[in-house]
């Protein structure tokens, strides 16, 4: 799914409004604000372009930064693309040997528990 928090990110970096960046590639200021926010998604078009102009991967605005890879019997069996917030994430947990130790051993149930801590 596009990152629009990315797109944000990348044009204020490169010192664009959203008027600028739109006029660049033909389009107004609102559609761009709704790409940012999340809610439209671009064309494959417009990614090409934002692509092009901020010179990033389609990973990187799509929010696959990393590609791994699971195994079953020495086969593979999945890969899944993970986001660089997911793996700090996962690099966080990983630093409390008590919570990381609880969700290794019973994923689903560590999962059950913190979903019912927040509700």
């Amino acid at each position: 799914m596009f990152q629009g928090s990315r797109l944000k990110q990348l044009r204020i970096k490169k010192g664009l409004t959203q008027s600028e960046l739109g006029e660049i590639i033909g389009l107004n200021k609102s559609t761009i604000c709704c790409y940012e926010k999340g809610t439209r998604q671009p064309p494959i078009e417009n990614i090409l372009d934002f692509i092009q102009i901020f010179n990033v991967s389609a990973d990187y605005l799509l929010g696959s930064d990393y590609l791994v890879k699971t195994f079953e019997n020495d086969d593979i069996y999945e890969a899944i693309a993970f986001t660089r917030e997911e793996i700090i994430f996962i690099e966080e947990l990983r630093k409390d040997k008590t919570v990381c130790e609880v969700l290794l051993e019973d994923p689903y149930r560590g999962a059950k528990m913190v979903k019912n801590r927040f509700r």
